[in-house]
């Protein structure tokens, strides 16, 4: 497979990327090797891989595997291909019952199993630079002290409870650890897993953590959270250096300056110091600087915090806790990154996302002392602590759509994942560009992947099209220019309303408010998405038919929060997300949909991402939380049903198909396709078989559904709006199951049939269940009309989906307006009528029936405005 590296990414450091092959092209034995251009521009060069299977095809052939090199020897373009490999690292692991030791060239790291650490010590050349890494914690409680509010903060340390070597070869080593965070009091609070990467001859220690809220809401507020280690300092305290990189350059200072009132100190010394020249003092010029280490302030301590997405701050104060902080800097994005150093050596560090996943921070401390302290802060405690609290004390179901009337908010087992490395070397302080270089590296890592038509070709995540050519008919180049331009708007969108911070950055809203000129934030259902309608279907198979580096980029911090945020990875609701709310995990609906895998699948296969290999791991038998939570429990009565819950055909048992389809295809578990097989063995006896129900009584131990008739909650187009079509069309190419293909073809078909029409063909069993929002169906509408090679189906479809956004004449699609002076912006861009739910529905169908009926696609945009709704307002007026 040919790979190439993405746009707006960086060739420094080791990156994972995914391939994928051919049904029968691999076996599990297979190995691989990896070419690139040799940098002379002859032949082709070897470079050295560590790789693994990530998925396999139902014959047990290979799917797809993943693959760690080092991107700075990889470049611009590789090609990966079975094969033995003749280039090899040298890691070495070596595990013992006490602890962990990693050669990795000149790099020698130590992990002791105490409990406490993460490592015990890095070294180079024999030379330690880091030591004790360890997660941190502090929590704030707010109380009354004689009838007064107050807060009261608590500390945490790490308690280790397991520690594995997760992954190991000859490129890479991965050490997850799990564990929680334990007070002085031996209170125990947020667990963790934390993962840290080493990479052969690579200086640079990248973590993954990722923690689980499990506090009291009423008294656990997040103030602070990071991970911290201490580094040798040694030298005169001139040669000790600190720097940040800012929104431009990086600031610079040493802990005593060479610069006095008396003595005068040439301005030569100060600056080469300032350059960063190791000062090699002798003579009068060392007696000027013992005077002025004698008389002048030490700066021991620097932090810098990002407490808003465009503000940050650098401060600094001596050492003594009865001193004060000085104000050395402001400014709006910081790149995350810092530097310090001594004559012993010097430490990189960065946090990614550090502004866009605010509040972050960055805090050296002792920098006069033998021993540095640095946290590297996710949750900085210069900010506000985090208040886990709803924002009501009920629900309001009816005025802000919120599920309920009663309230359903609870953070209980919410999770989040951050990411930061750490570098080291004998230098006594990086060059201003290094540090500006492993911001980028650390906040824009390598991501290698293939052409848009390499996946289309294989046929990857099921049915989706390739933009339009230049030939390509009006109305096509209209759709796909209309795209282009919403996709553009919610990029857009991000950073103009200010989507950031740490367990905000990645979603968007839901409806817009163009009286306000605001998205309706406040207002229950309508505010944060949370996977709503499936947005994240929409931009993977929107990146994997442009190959556009910033739609990877929507679509990668999408899928982070919403695997993490929006979903309960412990406690009863494990497995299950909540709807879309104020808070994102406020809503009383807690459905499978929110969490399902098919989310995510993409970001999986495309990076063998390990930590959401956690998330499908607690996903893979996840119809037992259907025990917990009825999908239907407030509708229907307990003592009349016969199976213990329910599940809708979609998107309750659609979401369960896409979990076990992700673990069949993963491990090649049978036992995965055969709960799918059961599922549709039972809709397959209803008497319409996929166009039934879609509401079925559902018994979790078994995977048995049970019709109960002609009955739907919620509205028949969310059996179809949520992912099943992308989730059963994929399966029914992968099972091979030709009747399960006609169950979809019937789906497809009577969603579009006129209401006489349905009667006739169903004998009028649909009765009085509305087939509302056909625009919603169109992918299964096309995938009908594909399969039956029904012309007029197909002229259905494009009637249904354009006519929401073409009205006679109107060709305004999703055209924006400039607003002066709203929303804090001299000129507000906006799009009066635009909602989450029509961009994404809109745009998951178009692409899809793009590659399925596009020669059915009215030729010209006049053809087009001739369509017509007859009595059903469109989606998006309504």
């Amino acid at each position: 497979m040919k790979l190439h590296l993405l746009e707006g990414t960086r060739a420094e450091g080791y990156t994972t990327f995914g391939c994928m092959w051919r049904q029968g092209e691999c076996t599990k034995e297979t190995e691989y090797l990896c070419r690139r251009q040799a940098a002379d521009g002859t032949g082709r060069e070897e470079i050295p891989l560590q790789s693994r299977v990530t998925a396999y095809w139902p014959d047990g052939s290979v799917k797809w595997t993943a693959h760690t090199a080092d991107a700075a020897r990889l470049g611009q373009d590789i090609e990966v291909l079975p094969g033995k490999p003749g280039s090899v690292g040298g890691m070495e692991c070596v595990e013992t019952e006490e602890e962990i030791l990693l050669r990795a060239g000149a790099v020698t790291v130590t992990v002791r199993k105490d409990g406490r650490h993460l490592f015990e010590s890095a070294a180079k050349d024999g030379r330690s630079y880091l030591r004790d890494a360890e997660p941190v914690l502090i929590l704030e409680e707010p109380v009354m002290l004689q009838g007064n509010p107050a807060k009261v903060e608590k500390s945490y340390i790490s308690h280790i409870t397991n520690v594995a070597v997760e992954e190991t070869g000859s490129l890479r080593t991965v050490i997850r650890y799990d564990g929680i965070h334990r007070s002085s009091l031996r209170e125990e609070r947020l667990p963790f897993i934390i993962r840290m990467e080493v990479g052969h001859d690579s200086a640079v220690i990248k973590f993954t953590h990722t923690f689980l809220y499990d506090g009291d809401e009423d008294k656990d507020f997040l103030k602070g959270m990071g991970i911290r280690f201490l580094s040798p300092m040694a030298g005169e305290l001139y040669n000790r250096h600190v720097k940040f990189a800012e929104d431009y350059g990086v600031f610079h200072e040493a802990l005593v300056p060479l610069t006095a009132w008396r003595p005068k100190m040439p301005i030569a010394l100060y600056q080469r110091q300032m350059a960063g020249e190791k000062m090699l003092l002798s003579g009068e010029a060392r007696q000027m600087a013992d005077k002025v280490l004698k008389d002048a302030p030490v700066w021991s301590e620097y932090a810098l915090y990002q407490d808003s997405a465009s503000h940050f701050g650098i401060k600094k104060k001596q050492k003594g806790e009865n001193l004060c902080y000085i104000e050395s800097l402001h400014g709006q994005r910081a790149a995350g990154a810092a530097a310090f150093g001594s004559e012993h050596g010097s430490v990189k560090a960065a946090v990614r996302d550090f502004w866009e996943k605010y509040p972050s921070g960055i805090t050296c401390r002792g920098l006069d002392g033998e021993n540095a302290e640095c946290t590297l802060w996710f949750w900085s405690p210069d900010a506000a602590a985090m208040d886990f609290r709803h924002y009501a004390d009920r629900g309001y179901n009816q005025v802000c759509y919120e599920g309920y009337d009663y309230k359903g908010a609870m953070p209980d087992g919410i999770a989040c994942t951050n990411e930061c490395s750490v570098a080291f070397s004998d230098a006594m302080i990086p060059e201003d560009g290094e540090v500006e270089a492993f911001a980028q590296s650390v906040n824009h890592p390598a991501v290698y992947v293939g052409t848009p038509e390499f996946y289309h070709e294989m046929r990857a995540f099921g049915y989706w099209s390739l933009p339009a050519g230049e030939g390509a008919a009006e109305t096509e180049r209209w759709l796909e220019s209309q795209m282009e331009q919403v996709f553009d708007f919610y990029k857009g969108e991000i950073e103009q309303r200010g989507w950031y911070g740490m367990f905000n950055y990645g979603d968007v809203m839901h409806t817009y408010d163009s009286v306000r000129h605001q998205w309706k934030y406040d207002m229950g259902g309508y505010a944060w998405d949370n996977t709503e309608l499936v947005p994240t279907l929409w931009l993977w198979l929107y990146f994997l038919r442009t190959g556009r580096g910033d739609v990877y980029r929507v679509a990668e911090k999408l899928s982070r929060h919403a695997s993490e945020v929006d979903v309960y990875h412990m406690g009863r609701y494990k497995g299950l997300g909540s709807r879309h709310n104020v808070r994102h995990w406020g809503c009383p609906c807690k459905e499978a949909r929110i969490a399902m895998a098919g989310h995510h699948r993409v970001l999986y296969y495309l990076t063998g991402d390990r930590r959401l290999e956690d998330i499908f791991e607690e996903l893979k038998d996840n119809e037992m939380s259907f025990l917990n939570k009825d999908p239907l429990g407030d509708f229907f009565d307990k003592k009349d049903m016969v199976y213990p819950s329910h599940a809708r055909s979609g998107p309750d048992w659609s979401a369960l198909c896409s979990n076990w389809m992700t673990r069949w295809e993963r491990f090649h578990d049978e036992r995965y396709l055969d709960k799918i097989r059961t599922g549709i063995e039972d809709i397959r006896k209803a008497p319409l078989r996929l166009a039934s129900g879609p509401d079925f009584e559902f018994d979790p131990a078994t995977c048995h559904l049970r019709y109960i008739g002609e009955r739907t909650t919620g509205g028949c187009h969310l059996q179809i709006c949520m992912g099943a079509p992308q989730i059963w069309t994929e399966l029914g190419d992968l099972m091979g199951d030709e009747d399960w293909k006609e169950m979809l073809a019937e789906l497809g078909s009577i969603y579009f049939m006129t209401e006489e029409e349905r009667d006739r063909a169903t004998e009028g069993l649909t009765g009085s269940r509305e087939f509302t929002f056909p625009f919603m169906a169109a992918g299964i509408g096309a995938y009908a009309a594909a399969y039956r090679k029904d012309g007029e189906l197909a002229r259905r479809v494009w009637k249904e989906l354009l006519s929401t956004i073409i009205n006679g004449e109107s060709r305004e699609g999703f055209d924006q307006r400039w607003i002066p002076n709203q929303g804090n912006r001299e000129a507000l861009r906006e799009i009066p009528w635009v909602s989450t739910n029509f961009v994404a529905q809109f745009c998951l169908n178009a692409i899809m029936a793009l590659e399925l009926i596009r020669d059915w696609i009215p030729a010209t945009l006049r053809e087009a405005g001739e369509l017509t709704v007859d009595g059903e307002e469109h989606f998006r007026r309504a």
